[in-house]
C-alpha cells in the first residue's frame, strides 16, 4: 500500500483535497446545527469560515481545471470522466457555501436539519425552509428568485438537489450540470464567457437554445446549448456514452480498486466525435451558412473509423462460428459452382432526388453533395455505408438529382440505382438515408462533412410484411439519426401562419427526398443471390461483382488441396478486388475494359462460363491492377476535384496505352512506369485474415 501511495498524481490529489473540503464544511454544518440560535459574533465567525473554504474550493477549481492527462506518473482510467466528476462536486460544493454563507447573514435563522441529510431520505430544501420563514416574515418575498438556489443533501458533501432549478428544468431537472466542449466568448450583453471542459450548473433551459448558466465562480450568463455536453455526477455510474474510447482504459485500477471496462458501441464513438465538432458547426450556424439542423455527419464518420462499414469488408466470405467452414460461400457440386442463396431482403432502391434542401451560405463551398445509405434497425447499422454523388444546377440549388441508370462512361459514384441485400431477421430494419455535403471553410480553409438531414425508410410492416414497391416521399430530419424532433430548417416552420392552405405550403416546402423500392429482375437476382448475406452498392458493377465471388468459390472450395489448408493463396484478383470498391473510379476503369472486351466475345463465348471467368482475369491484369501499384497515380481522396481530375486522366491515358499495345505487359515492364515497392499483399490472398468472423450484424 505505502508504494502505490507513492505513485499518486495530481489528479488523485486533487481529490483528495476536494474529500478534505467536503469534510470540513460538514462539520461546519454540524457545528452550525448544534449550536441553535446563533448570535451576532457567533454568525459572523462561521459566515468568515465559509468565505475561507470558499476560497479554497476555487483555488481548488482552478488547479483542477489545469490538469492534463499527461501529467499523471501513471496511466489512469477514465481520465476526463474522474475529472469532470471532482468539478462537478467542488462546483456543488461551492454553491452550497454561498447559501450558507446567505442564511448566516440573516437575523434569527435556524438551520434545518436536513441539510446533512442523506439524498434518499427526500429532504427539504432551502427554498422550502425560506418558504417556512415566509410565512412568518412577508419581507422574505422582496428577495431575487435568483438567488433562491438549492441547497443540498449530501453524503459525504458529494451529491446535492436545487429547488428552484429544479422547477425551471422541469422533467429534464435531472441533467443540471454540463462540460463546455470549447471555448466561448461572450457575443453581448448577458452572455457567459467560458473555456472549454469548463463545468456549468444550468439554471434555466431556453427554446431560443441560449441557456441561463452559472460557472463555478458564481457568475451567470447565457450560453449556446450547443456547447454543452450532459455530465451525470452521481457515483457508481457506468462511462456514458459521449465519452471517447481513449478516455477509457481496458483494465486499469480506479481509486476504488474497480475495473474499467472498454465499451464496444462504436457507434456512438463516432457520435460523440460528431459532436465535438459543434464548434465549427456552431459558428457556421451563428454566420447564417448552414440552418440550425445541419449537423456533422454520423456515416462520415463512422466510415473514418475503420473497414467494419465499408464494402470491403462485407465483400469478403465470413466464416461460421467454429472458423471451420464458410457461412455464406458454400460449393454446389452438380452446377460446378458457388450455391445460390436467397436472402430475405433482396431489392433496388433508386434515389431520384431531393428536394428543398437549404443552400448553404457564401462562406464555406461546397465539394461534394451526396447521400450516404445503409440498413439500420434504430439503434446499429447493418450493412457496409454506400455513397451516392448527387448533382445541381446553379439555377435550382435546393434540388439534388441523381442518375437513375449509369452506363457507358458515367461514373458508378452517380449511379442512383442501388441494390440492398441482407438476411437480418429484425423486423425493425430500413434503409437509413443521410444528406450531407463535404465542405471547406473559406476563411480557414479547414474540411468537414455536413448532414443535411436524414431519413429513415422501414422495410417491413408490423406483422413482417415487406413494404410496397412504390415511390416514397421521405420528410428530412434535422441533427444526427439518434436525434429526433429536429427540424432541418427551423424557419420553415416558423414562416408557417394559421391558415390550413398555407400551412400545407409550407409542409411542401420541407425538405424530401423522392426513392422508389423495385423488385430485382430475374436476372439481376440470380446474380445477387451468389453475393454475399450483407451488401449495398451500385447496380452498375454488379456482374463484376458475380466474377469475383465465382473465382473466390473456385479457389477457396474447388481448387485448395483440403479444407484443412490455411496458406496463403497466390491470387492477385481476390487479394486486391475488394479496395475497388474504396476507390470508385478503378471500378469505373474495370467496368469499362470489362465492356469493351465483352463486345468483342462471341456468342457461344459468352455462354462459357469458365472461359469468361479467364477473361476476366486478364482483363483484371490488364486494367486496374497494375494501376492499384502506380507510384503516379494520387491517393484516392474523397471530394478533392484537383486529385480526382488527376486520377481520371491518369486512368484513361492508362486505357488507351493498353489498348494500342495489346495489353498492359508493355506497361508494366517500361522503364518510364514506376511501381510501388513490392509487398506480397499484392498477389497473396489470405482468407483467415480476410474473411469476416462470424458477423453479428447478419
Amino acid at each position: 500500500m505505502t508504494g502505490r501511495r507513492g505513485r499518486t498524481g495530481p489528479l488523485q490529489n486533487a481529490q483528495r483535497r476536494g474529500r478534505e473540503l467536503r469534510e470540513q464544511v460538514n462539520a461546519l454544518l454540524q457545528e452550525s446545527k448544534e449550536a441553535g440560535a446563533l448570535d451576532s459574533g457567533k454568525k459572523q465567525s462561521l459566515s468568515q469560515r465559509c468565505l475561507e473554504l470558499r476560497k479554497s474550493v476555487d483555488e481548488n477549481i482552478s488547479a483542477l481545471q489545469n490538469l492534463k492527462k499527461s501529467d499523471e506518473p501513471a496511466p489512469v482510467g477514465n481520465y476526463n470522466q474522474r475529472k469532470e466528476e471532482e468539478g462537478a462536486k467542488l462546483l456543488m460544493l461551492s454553491e452550497q457555501l454561498d447559501k450558507l454563507t446567505a442564511i448566516f447573514s440573516r437575523e434569527d435563522v435556524t438551520m434545518d436539519s436536513s441539510i446533512n441529510t442523506k439524498r434518499k431520505d427526500s429532504p427539504k430544501t432551502l427554498q422550502e425552509n425560506e418558504e417556512s420563514e415566509e410565512e412568518d416574515d412577508d419581507e422574505e418575498e422582496e428577495e431575487d428568485d435568483d438567488d433562491e438556489e438549492e441547497e443540498s443533501t449530501q453524503d459525504d458533501g458529494d451529491d446535492e438537489e436545487d429547488g428552484e432549478d429544479e422547477d425551471k428544468l422541469g422533467d429534464d431537472s435531472a441533467i443540471k450540470f454540463f462540460i463546455t466542449l470549447g471555448d466561448f466568448s461572450a457575443q453581448q450583453e448577458g452572455d457567459l464567457t467560458f473555456k472549454k471542459g469548463e463545468v456549468l450548473l444550468i439554471l434555466e433551459k431556453k427554446p431560443d437554445g441560449w441557456w441561463l448558466a452559472k460557472n463555478s465562480k458564481g457568475e451567470r450568463g447565457l450560453v449556446p446549448k450547443t456547447y454543452l455536453m450532459v455530465k451525470d455526477v452521481e457515483e457508481g455510474q457506468e462511462p456514458s456514452e459521449e465519452e471517447t474510447e481513449e478516455d477509457i482504459e481496458v483494465a486499469d485500477e480506479t481509486e476504488g480498486g474497480a475495473n474499467i471496462l472498454k465499451r464496444t458501441d462504436s457507434h456512438w464513438s463516432a457520435v460523440k466525435k460528431a459532436i465535438t465538432e459543434n464548434n465549427t458547426l456552431d459558428a457556421l450556424t451563428t454566420m447564417g451558412a448552414v440552418p440550425a439542423g445541419f449537423r456533422p455527419s454520423t456515416l462520415a464518420q463512422l466510415l473514418e473509423e475503420g473497414v467494419q462499414f465499408r464494402a470491403s469488408y462485407f465483400l469478403q466470405p465470413e466464416l461460421t462460428p467454429s472458423n471451420l467452414s464458410f457461412r455464406d460461400l458454400v460449393w454446389n457440386p452438380e452446377k460446378g459452382t458457388i450455391q445460390s442463396r436467397p436472402t430475405r431482403l433482396s431489392l433496388i432502391v433508386t434515389l431520384w432526388n431531393c428536394k428543398g434542401i437549404p443552400f448553404p451560405g457564401m462562406s464555406i463551398q461546397v465539394l461534394s453533395r451526396h447521400v450516404r445509405l445503409c440498413l439500420f434497425d434504430g439503434n446499429r447499422i447493418l450493412s457496409n455505408i454506400h455513397t451516392v454523388r448527387a448533382t445541381w444546377q446553379p439555377k435550382n440549388p435546393k434540388t439534388w438529382t441523381f442518375s437513375p441508370r449509369v452506363t457507358g462512361i458515367l461514373p458508378c459514384l452517380l449511379d442512383g440505382d442501388c441494390f440492398i441485400r441482407s438476411n437480418s431477421s429484425s423486423l425493425d430494419i430500413g434503409i437509413l438515408f443521410e444528406l450531407g455535403i463535404t465542405y471547406i471553410r473559406n476563411s480557414t480553409g479547414e474540411r468537414g462533412e455536413l448532414s443535411c438531414g436524414w431519413a429513415f425508410l422501414k422495410l417491413f410492416d408490423s406483422s413482417g410484411l415487406p413494404v410496397s414497391s412504390k415511390t416514397y416521399e421521405l420528410i428530412l430530419n434535422g441533427g444526427t439519426p439518434y436525434e429526433k424532433g429536429v427540424e432541418v430548417d427551423p424557419s420553415i416552420l416558423r414562416r408557417a401562419s394559421g391558415s390550413v392552405f398555407h400551412n400545407m405550403i409550407t409542409l411542401r416546402k420541407q425538405p424530401q427526398l423522392l426513392v422508389k423500392l423495385r423488385s430485382l429482375s430475374t436476372n439481376s437476382r440470380a446474380i445477387l443471390n451468389s453475393a454475399t448475406e450483407v451488401l449495398i452498392g451500385s447496380m452498375s458493377y454488379i456482374h463484376l461483382l458475380l466474377f469475383y465471388r465465382q473465382i473466390l468459390g473456385d479457389v477457396l472450395l474447388r481448387d485448395r488441396p483440403n479444407m484443412q489448408n490455411a496458406d496463403l493463396i497466390g491470387n492477385p484478383v481476390l487479394a486486391t478486388f475488394p479496395k475497388l470498391m474504396e476507390q470508385p473510379d478503378l471500378m469505373d476503369a474495370l467496368r469499362s475494359a470489362w465492356a469493351e472486351k465483352e463486345s468483342t466475345l462471341k456468342r457461344s463465348e459468352k455462354r462459357d462460363r469458365e472461359f469468361l471467368k479467364s477473361v476476366f482475369v486478364l482483363v483484371y491484369h490488364d486494367s486496374v491492377f497494375p494501376l492499384l501499384q502506380s507510384v503516379f497515380l494520387p491517393e484516392f481522396k474523397w471530394a478533392e476535384e484537383e486529385s480526382e481530375g488527376t486520377r481520371w486522366r491518369m486512368i484513361a491515358d492508362f486505357l488507351k496505352k493498353n489498348r494500342e499495345r495489346d495489353g498492359a505487359l508493355s506497361s508494366l515492364l517500361s522503364s518510364e512506369g514506376l511501381h510501388k515497392a513490392f509487398d506480397v499483399a499484392e498477389i497473396a490472398y489470405d482468407f483467415l485474415g480476410e474473411a469476416r468472423k462470424n458477423n453479428p450484424l447478419v
